[in-house]
């Protein structure tokens, strides 16, 4: 579910003093994109795609491999214009059991606390 060679590489190009500080800017933006999805579900699927394309672009950083997936595959949907098998509720759900792994492992693969 996460790649921690992704995390490694994050953690090689901003440095370990600054890990921590980019993961809880990451989490944080998330956290929130995820808040906002019940209203994002309600817009045109440019609004679904962009959203799901800012998922995945923050999960690809911190190496959420399933949760990046499974919003690639649901913002192709959205350009492609169709929607219906794109289940929003799954997206949060994969962020949460992601975000609790990562949380969980963090301090096996990283040298930092958060």
């Amino acid at each position: 579910m996460i790649n921690w060679n992704q995390v490694k590489q994050l953690e090689d190009d901003v440095g370990v003093e600054d890990l921590a500080e980019v993961v809880t800017l990451f989490l944080s933006e998330v956290d929130e994109a995820i808040e906002g999805l019940e209203e994002v579900s309600k817009g045109t699927n440019k609004e679904i795609a962009e959203a799901l394309h800012f998922l995945k672009g923050s999960a690809f950083n911190l190496g959420f491999q399933s949760f990046r997936d499974y919003c690639s595959i649901g913002e192709a949907q959205a350009h492609a214009g169709d929607t219906s098998q794109i289940s929003l509720s799954q997206v949060e759900s994969l962020y949460v059991a992601s975000k609790a792994q990562f949380l969980a492992e963090l301090p096996q693969n990283c040298a930092i606390e958060l």
